[in-house]
């Protein structure tokens, strides 16, 4: 017997593209009743670009920005999570507006993911993963494929264009 789903975390990257797995990820919640926490991470800057922003800035401005930013990045997920639903979803796969969260958060990108799943207790992880070359793969590896081997969950990956 399956277990019961009842928090889905979605992490996404928010690039074109990503859609099919939201999708898997509403499809998920409809047939639970679950709720989705839609998750984007924001990578931290490089060091060289952190010291050229301080030195445009002191850092009561680069806070204001910064907390204003994602503020504004946060509305743009809801605004984008609104027009999925709108636009993709029939009238019996309608979400509630408690069924589904967004949220922001900042740091390395396969560790804030699995961080949160932690946080919401979350039953299942969905994301994407865009097609890589084996090289790139082996190189550079894949958020995807690291919450995956890192994970003491279940990982729904689904294949992006």
């Amino acid at each position: 017997m399956l277990p019961d789903v009842n928090k889905i975390l979605y992490a996404s990257d928010i690039e074109q593209g990503s859609r099919p797995a939201f999708r898997a990820a509403v499809s998920l919640a409809g047939h639970y009743d679950a709720e989705v926490t839609f998750l984007h991470v924001i990578e931290p800057l490089s060091a060289t670009a952190q010291s050229i922003v301080k030195t445009m800035m002191n850092d009561e401005s680069l806070h204001e920005l910064h907390d204003a930013s994602v503020d504004n990045l946060r509305k743009k997920l809801m605004e984008r999570i609104d027009r999925f639903c709108e636009s993709e979803l029939d009238d019996g796969e309608k979400m509630r507006e408690d069924q589904i969260v967004a949220r922001v958060e900042e740091g390395v990108a396969d560790r804030v993911i699995l961080k949160v799943a932690e946080e919401i207790d979350a039953d299942v992880i969905v994301m994407g993963t865009r097609t890589h070359t084996a090289m790139g793969q082996f190189l550079l590896g894949s958020t995807a494929n690291k919450v995956m081997h890192q994970s003491k969950r279940p990982v729904l990956i689904v294949p992006l264009k």
